[in-house]
């Protein structure tokens, strides 16, 4: 039942990884066109104001906060089972899987911590 579970998750993850890395390219690389999330449409959808702006704004750190927990899931979910399809030993796969959650959530919380201080550091000289 876990199995079915997690594995239902992992689809998820993959479905909420399209459409948010769908937004980020759209917001990252076509911003210039679309003039979502830009302050300077005369400037490239990267450059400093642009950036800082997206940086300032909460849902725009939620959603970064959103896709990099997604992404790490469905990474982290799809290697241990590719892993697991060599027939391990259950004692491997115990430690393999705690190494994984260990990683996933250490960088997770290295990711987040990232967002949060580009966030802070944006809103601040926002103004």
């Amino acid at each position: 039942m876990n199995r079915t579970r997690y594995w239902s998750w992992h689809m998820a993850a993959g479905v909420a990884i399209f459409v948010l890395l769908g937004l980020h390219m759209t917001t990252m690389h076509m911003g210039g066109l679309t003039g979502l999330f830009v302050a300077d449409r005369t400037l490239e959808s990267v450059a400093d104001p642009n950036s800082q702006a997206r940086d300032a704004q909460l849902s725009m750190t939620a959603m970064y906060i959103l896709l990099l927990g997604t992404a790490l899931f469905h990474g982290l979910y799809g290697l241990r089972t590719i892993l697991f399809e060599l027939t391990l030993k259950p004692a491997t796969e115990k430690v393999i899987s705690t190494v994984l959650i260990i990683v996933g959530f250490g960088l997770f919380a290295f990711g987040t911590w990232a967002a949060v201080v580009a966030h802070n550091a944006a809103t601040l000289a926002k103004g």
